[in-house]
């Protein structure tokens, strides 16, 4: 009897923890980028799959000088909310200064 009980509540636990979400996964490391004004910025653990728009770019002035030290692969795009033109930036790469980007997704 209690064999069986032991059972069903494993079997129970299995199938919660199959039903639950996944959490969100992050790419390890940090991207890199010179901001339009001044100084360098960077996105620590950056959330996989979700668009980031680089809060120091504006309208009139992308952020540049990329370098994914991420472990995921960094496509950049030179428009806000991942649109238009697009760069992809392996694990490791760097764009040089003349790269320009206003957001980036992680995969």
């Amino acid at each position: 009897m209690r064999l069986r009980h032991t059972l069903a509540a494993a079997a129970g636990a299995l199938l919660l923890t199959v039903s639950l979400p996944n959490s969100a996964s992050a790419a390890i490391g940090e991207f890199q980028y010179r901001g339009p004004l001044l100084g360098s910025h960077s996105l620590l653990d950056p959330s996989n799959q979700e668009c980031i728009n680089i809060p120091e770019a504006t309208d009139l002035l992308p952020a540049q000088s990329p370098r994914n030290f991420t472990n995921s692969t960094a496509t950049i795009f030179l428009d806000f909310d991942c649109e238009g033109t697009f760069t992809v930036l392996t694990p490791g790469q760097t764009g040089g200064i003349l790269v320009k980007f206003r957001s980036v997704v992680f995969n």
